[in-house]
């Protein structure tokens, strides 16, 4: 079965486990947290990330580069520097190390980042091509967010709409999937171009240089309710979110009906996640959409109370989540799709 490890596991065996306790270490490994924080004693912090990429084929390394600089930007740095492992099938030919680095350098390009080194190999057992990816920033120290300052009284804000990575994947992925269930071709095609949305860079750092934010985080494995829930688990606080306020595009909404998927659970890398005081929630909207990103209020933080999201769902259900692993529903995709 894919997806992270469970914390219990990464507490049991990966956090304690880390060599020597660096006293310029602002932030180490933690849940929820999406990148280290470093001292770099002048006033100025390094930030660094590593994320995989093993759900995605066909947009593999555009998305890898993407997905780690996501990480970077919600602590308020901006990516400079890329390192990436990248892992063939023995099989693969040369055209799709073409194809691959190809999408790395223009999404390179794209967030003025450069590939400074990493690591190529032709791994056996693999069926299709996997990368991993660090993305290494430097900024000052006061302007560093990280994931665990919520504060109660806080309110949620989200950009986009929720699953546009999960939806770029179902679109370029699992076409004759979707196909197959009733989804309409035109409506598939529409989904490839979520690709293009993935990055949060720019309104992460929106909002960073404002100050606004308490907290921000990327959602990727869980979906939206798993990027809550690691915050809130982060926060030692409880989130309320809205079912009816989460902005939701057609095209997700038409995929993920067709394959009985929860949209809200589904990746979604390129929607950005921030908690800000209650009183500068319309300033940090109205800043988001003069950038030319849509946002949308969607719930509030709470003092904790014994839950880390409680989902009002439409219909008067309620949904709450204790734990901050959330299973992604791609993850139930490839399981029934993939051969």
């Amino acid at each position: 079965m894919g997806g992270k490890l469970h914390p219990k596991l990464l507490e049991r065996y990966v956090f304690t486990r880390v060599g020597i306790r660096d006293p310029a270490v602002v932030v180490g490994p933690g849940i929820g947290e999406d990148a280290a924080i470093v001292d770099l004693g002048d006033g100025r912090v390094l930030v660094a990330h590593v994320d995989p990429i093993t759900g995605a084929v066909e947009h593999l390394g555009w998305l890898a580069v993407h997905v780690a600089c996501n990480d970077i930007a919600v602590r308020g740095a901006k990516p400079r520097w890329l390192l990436s492992v990248l892992y063939l099938p023995e099989k693969a030919g040369e055209e799709l190390i073409d194809k691959i680095t190809a999408q790395i350098d223009e999404a390179a390009k794209e967030v003025e980042a450069m590939v400074v080194g990493g690591h190529t190999e032709f791994t056996p057992g693999l069926d299709r091509p996997l990368i991993s990816m660090t993305a290494i920033g430097v900024a000052d120290r006061g302007r560093i967010v990280t994931t665990s300052g919520a504060r109660a009284g806080d309110v949620v804000i989200m950009t986009k709409t929720v699953a546009v990575e999960g939806t770029a994947i179902l679109a370029t992925d699992f076409r004759d999937a979707l196909l197959r269930h009733g989804v309409p071709l035109e409506v598939i095609e529409r989904g490839k171009r979520f690709l293009k949305l993935v990055s949060v860079v720019k309104e992460a750092l929106l909002l960073a240089e404002k100050g606004l934010a308490t907290s921000m985080h990327d959602p990727t494995e869980g979906g939206l309710i798993g990027g809550l829930a690691e915050i809130a688990y982060a926060s030692k606080k409880t989130i309320a979110v809205y079912e009816e306020r989460i902005p939701v595009a057609e095209e997700t909404a038409v995929m993920t009906r067709a394959l009985g998927l929860d949209p809200l659970k589904l990746i979604s890398s390129g929607v950005l996640i921030a908690t800000v005081p209650k009183d500068k929630a319309l300033e940090a909207v109205e800043i988001l959409r003069r950038g030319g990103v849509n946002a949308a209020v969607i719930g509030e933080v709470r003092e904790y109370t014994g839950h880390l999201v409680v989902v009002h769902r439409r219909g008067g259900v309620v949904e709450e989540i204790d734990e901050p692993y959330v299973k992604d529903e791609l993850t139930n995709v490839w399981e029934r799709y993939a051969h």
